[in-house]
């Protein structure tokens, strides 16, 4: 018999199917991972399992008997917290405990209690309430509570993705070794292939159409250390394996190319004559970061956050800049911005000093900031006017809808900002940034709130649009793929305060490229590596003893980027 089987099973909403003839059996101890992207039904099918939601048709089964309301010997995790605000960590864990071992003397309640909060590693915040614990310890908490409940069958809704990528790491590591402690039967749903590998027994991917895909069993020893993943063959195969799947079923929205761009100059264009003569001059610094300070005054005296910035990109050079919470990574994007005062030092950009904010400068944020009553089409137009004051309306208009159209939003112009998803909002954002013809474009983390699948899709297109521009760019990531996808170099900072940056990776990837012609790249692990060897010497806030500001010197095999261009 099945620990858990779900047969025949559907859901439905009105007369919308979200799930559709799902047959599937977990076993007892098993750790099941279901792989789903936006609107394939992952939550539903997690409330199903909890008895918190009924099929439409079929049953799910818990050790045979029909489930048909939620169970104490179903702990569900959510993606986010619903911890009570006025308890503190042993009070939350504790409310639970009391509830479901009500007949179990005090201290041995008291005592469960305890276990779980040091299980999470919370004993030192233990009389701490939820507004003084940041979102991963919070999460830990939300752990504990439904580990404290001895449940039989473990259900993790998405319990890691509102956190920053370091925390979600640590804790997908705890999870892993909470199960190995205790064997629970886990059933995670997630978006993050990574995360799938590292804590399954079995894949199985969410389809678009609501049914399940074939299992992929992983069969990576464990324990499985993220770093050491990197160099496993296994992993290497599994990740292409089943990423590629999920683009060829989820990624469907294809590039139109219908229109033509007009031939028209932005006001911030340089004429002809100067570029010509400075072309040589200024083409290697194009843009230059002079030893870039930001210094903020605090009551205990001036606090330094970014020190000794100093860094040149050539004109059409993509950069990315990668470090940990804090670093100081969007700091130095709003200086160059000119959103934010340089304290010391000069940033200069096709060799004028950056002051102020400038459609030269076009920003695409984390959140796209549309307004929401008016149109895609509406949206992207802001600015365009300014930009190209000797256009006429018809080619202003067509400059619009060509780089919409260039980001798949061909058929959804004339839709209102608030009835587009979150995906299409940043697909605005994005259109809206290259209609201004910008100089420098600056991206602040610009897929970092979107599931893994729609960041995919909408990298592929920044890449495609970029390719026929060749703007200098800077993207801000915390996603090492990202990084190493996007980039000609990745630029990686220091912890703060006095963030620096502490090491810089020339990419001689071939473009145009794409996600999976990466994945299959001899090199591409080796970049990996080389991210991910930096990032983790300064985990934790650690603060490896180097000279501030100097470049570490390259490991063997380490693509280092010419000394021309370095941060010395």
């Amino acid at each position: 018999m099945a620990f858990l089987e779900l047969k025949n099973l559907s859901k439905s909403y009105a007369e919308t199917p979200v799930l559709r003839d799902i047959n599937l059996t977990v076993e007892k101890g098993e750790f099941l991972v279901l792989l789903g992207f936006s609107g394939t039904g992952k939550t539903t099918l997690i409330n199903l399992m909890a008895g918190l939601e009924l099929p439409t048709k079929g049953e799910v089964l818990f050790k045979g008997q029909p489930v048909t309301e939620p169970g104490p010997e179903r702990g569900v995790i959510f993606q986010n917290y619903s911890l009570m605000p006025w308890l503190t960590v042993t009070g939350n864990v504790a409310l639970a405990v009391d509830t479901i071992f009500p007949a179990q003397p005090k201290a041995e309640r008291a005592a469960k209690v305890a276990r779980y909060v040091a299980m999470v590693g919370l004993s030192h915040a233990a009389a701490r309430r939820p507004a003084e614990l940041s979102g991963g310890m919070r999460q830990r908490v939300n752990v504990a509570r439904a580990l404290a409940m001895d449940p039989e069958l473990l259900l993790l809704d998405e319990p890691l993705s509102a956190l920053d990528a370091l925390t979600r790491a640590n804790l997908a590591q705890e999870i892993e070794k909470i199960w190995e402690a205790d064997r629970k039967t886990c059933v995670l749903i997630t978006n993050d292939v990574d995360e799938a590998i590292l804590l399954a027994d079995r894949i199985i991917p969410l389809n678009p159409d609501g049914t399940l895909a074939d299992a992929i069993p992983v069969t990576i020893p464990r324990p499985r250390e993220r770093s050491a993943m990197n160099h496993d063959d296994t992993f290497k195969r599994l990740r292409a394996q089943v990423t590629t799947y999920l683009m060829d079923v989820g990624i469907e929205a294809k590039v139109e190319g219908t229109r033509v761009l007009p031939d028209v100059t932005p006001i911030h264009a340089v004429p002809r004559t100067v570029v010509t003569a400075a072309q040589s001059a200024l083409d290697e610094k194009y843009l230059e970061f002079s030893k870039v300070h930001k210094i903020y005054p605090t009551p205990k005296g001036p606090l330094t956050v970014v020190e000794d910035f100093d860094l040149k990109l050539r004109k059409g050079e993509f950069i990315s800049l990668i470090g940990h919470s804090g670093c100081g990574k969007s700091t130095a994007l709003t200086m160059v911005a000119g959103l934010n005062d340089v304290s010391k030092g000069a940033i200069k950009l096709d060799g004028m000093e950056v002051r102020g904010a400038d459609p030269e400068r076009a920003v695409v944020f984390q959140s796209p900031s549309l307004f929401p009553w008016l149109t895609a089409r509406e949206n992207c137009a802001i600015g365009v006017d300014r930009v190209y004051p000797r256009a006429g309306r018809a080619e202003r208009q067509d400059v619009v809808e060509y780089y919409l159209e260039r980001v798949g939003l061909a058929d959804a112009m004339d839709k209102p900002a608030a009835e587009l998803s979150s995906g299409m909002k940043q697909r605005v954002g994005i259109a809206r940034a290259f209609a201004l013809s910008p100089k420098l474009l600056l991206l602040d983390e610009p897929f970092g709130m979107l599931d893994s699948l729609t960041r995919w899709e909408l990298q592929e297109v920044l890449m495609e649009v970029w390719s026929r521009t060749k703007v200098t760019a800077i993207c801000v990531t915390h996603d090492v793929d990202e990084a190493i996808l996007l980039a000609d170099r990745v630029v990686m900072m220091t912890n703060g305060p006095r963030a620096t940056i502490g090491k810089v990776t020339e990419v001689k990837l071939p473009r145009p490229r794409s996600r999976k012609a990466l994945l299959e790249h001899p090199d591409y692990y080796a970049y990996r590596q080389e991210v991910l060897d930096f990032l983790e010497e300064y985990e934790h806030g650690h603060q490896p003893k180097t000279t501030p500001g100097k470049t570490p010197k390259p490991k063997a095999g380490v693509h280092a980027q010419p000394k021309a261009v370095a941060a010395e």
